[in-house]
């Protein structure tokens, strides 16, 4: 698609400039990353029994300014796609409220100053991780898979599951395999999460141009994949308990939050209603998610406690 010239529509106050440049970084996407950080840096503490409060100021804004940065070079470059799905065409660029190279400018100085914070406030591994996922998201999902191939998701996936490492080895410094079993955790839980959308917007997205699972290959595909990514929750969940990161509390309520997301995935099959079963999916994706990472913390308490 050609990237058109627009007239740009000036906001009217002070409040709607700062209201789009907050806009334009994803506060939400931003919100329930930077609770994956903190879930790995509270687990991180306890397993380690240190919590160095400077040192978790600097991870949590250099995490959330890269991850801001992202976002905001996410919106620059998906300007011309945009326009075509509702969710996304009231945005500051394509909706002409916000020049692209403003978008540019901003997001290249949020991402350098969150990386600048992580290096030197935090650790050179943390920093490293923020650059991963950082580079996947804008350079191999943006600009590349999102608008070639149907794996846009899964391998997306990767920058969503960065977050609570970089909480993890901002305590530790190390990549040991609580790390990699907090990492599978939040990589295994985007695709059907993110496949569920898909299905209810496969009008948008194939408007926009977008390959996503169930515009290329269909339903009854995309309800196959959701299935196995929630069946394979279950070993990475069991992996994360064998780590001593977390302990009963967290696995016997885990596994029940994974039987329950694996029974919605199989009722797809038989639901006439696809519309219907995609939105139920996709609201317990977000309630698995936030109650996933609650339970880790109560975790960490009550085993302080106990």
């Amino acid at each position: 698609m050609e990237r058109s010239a627009e007239r740009y529509i000036t906001p009217h106050t002070l409040a709607d400039i700062w209201k789009d440049f907050i806009d334009i970084t994803k506060p939400g996407i931003n919100a329930s990353n930077l609770l994956a950080t903190f879930t790995g840096y509270l687990l991180a503490a306890g397993y380690t029994h240190t919590f160095g409060w400077m040192v978790f100021i600097y991870t949590m804004v250099g995490t959330a300014l890269v991850i801001a940065g992202g976002c905001t070079l996410n919106n620059f470059y998906d300007r011309d796609i945009d326009p075509h799905m509702e969710r996304t065409r009231i945005r500051a660029v394509p909706s002409g409220r916000m020049k692209p190279r403003t978008a540019l400018i901003y997001g290249i100085i949020l991402t350098v100053a969150g990386h600048l914070i992580l290096a030197f406030g935090v650790n050179l591994l943390a920093a490293i991780l923020g650059f991963i996922g950082f580079g996947v998201y804008l350079f191999i999902y943006t600009m590349w898979l999102k608008r070639t191939s149907t794996w846009n998701t899964v391998v997306g996936g990767i920058s969503g599951a960065v977050p609570p490492v970089i909480g993890w080895v901002a305590v530790t410094g190390s990549l040991d395999l609580a790390a990699w079993a907090l990492f599978f955790i939040l990589f295994l839980w985007q695709p059907p999460h993110f496949f569920a959308l898909a299905m209810r917007k496969t009008k948008e997205y194939r408007a926009a141009g977008i390959p996503m699972l169930p515009v290329v290959k269909g339903n009854a595909e995309t309800k196959k994949q959701i299935l196995i990514f929630t069946i394979l929750l279950f070993p990475a969940t069991i992996l994360l308990f064998a780590t001593n990161a977390v302990g009963w509390t967290f696995l016997i309520t885990a596994i029940i939050l994974d039987i329950i997301y694996v029974v919605l995935a199989i009722r797809g099959f038989s639901k006439q209603d696809e519309d219907l079963w995609a939105k139920q999916m996709f609201l317990y994706s977000l309630f698995y998610l936030t109650l996933t990472l609650i339970l880790m913390m109560v975790d960490v308490l009550v085993r302080q406690i106990f």
